[in-house]
């Protein structure tokens, strides 16, 4: 049975709580990041993404490392949730390549556009190109760029195919693929699908809904980084497919969509 969520004036106040909290953010972006080096807003990123996860009783939990060669690395993650990127955010900041949709998202779209994201617009058919030199570039200066090869969201319980395409920049720049696997369970220590962003619901109502649970667990699972140089991107792709299945204990690829036209960052 699945947990009650809080009382309605409890989810309120936290969801004030959070909306307060991410304007908070978006001042941040605009007035301190364009003054401080790049390392004070990685180190804000994190600091201001920790305390999100507090606000919204999100306890994270790593198993392994993530970054250990400082740098140029392409964090390559199943994806569940719009929290997913405030999850990575907390262990090791990193600039997630998104759609353009996410930019105008209420408050949170200012806030990722802040935070130097990287958007692609799926609609033109050669701005992959353009997005991947954007990225291969970042990743050769020493960033940490984060990718969601699935393309789409899923409840955590199955793994889409990776497409292969959102590796090449890894591959030009010539550094590592790091696989993390992402991981909601309940206080109980159940599969929990309330942070799950599928389908056609709204970001209010995840948004909502997220704000209403008691307790939320996060796993985060990070298996040995995968060297690119002299890599192809397919056999990449599958490798950090594999990595991820098999941290989360999945058997073979699915096929049935998760969410249509949903974050896909």
């Amino acid at each position: 049975m699945s947990e009650a969520p809080l009382p309605l004036p409890h989810q309120a106040l936290r969801a004030t709580r959070v909306v307060v909290h991410v304007l908070g953010g978006i001042a941040l972006t605009m007035l301190v990041f364009p003054v401080v080096r790049p390392t004070r807003r990685q180190a804000l990123v994190q600091r201001w993404s920790r305390r999100l996860l507090h606000l919204l009783r999100v306890e994270a939990r790593l198993h392994g490392a993530i970054d250990v060669h400082g740098g140029n690395v392409l964090l390559v993650a199943n994806h569940i949730s719009w929290l997913d990127i405030f999850v990575l955010n907390a262990h090791r900041p990193a600039r997630f390549v998104a759609k353009t949709e996410l930019a105008g998202w209420p408050l949170a779209g200012r806030l990722i556009r802040g935070a130097g994201t990287i958007f692609v617009d799926r609609e033109r058919r050669h701005d992959t190109r353009r997005v991947n030199h954007h990225a291969a570039q970042a990743l050769a200066a020493g960033d940490v760029v984060a990718v969601f090869p699935e393309g789409t969201t899923t409840d955590g319980a199955t793994l889409l195919k990776f497409h292969a395409s959102l590796l090449q920049p890894i591959v030009e720049a010539q550094g590592h693929v790091q696989p993390v696997a992402i991981r909601y369970r309940d206080a109980a220590g159940a599969h929990s699908t309330v942070p799950a962003y599928v389908g056609d619901e709204s970001f209010a109502t995840s948004f909502w809904r997220v704000c209403g649970a008691r307790r939320l667990v996060v796993e985060l699972r990070a298996a040995d980084a995968l060297p690119a140089h002299g890599a192809n991107r397919r056999d990449l792709a599958r490798a950090a497919e594999e990595a991820i299945r098999t941290a989360l204990g999945l058997s073979g690829a699915e096929t049935a969509p998760g969410r249509p036209g949903g974050p896909e960052v």
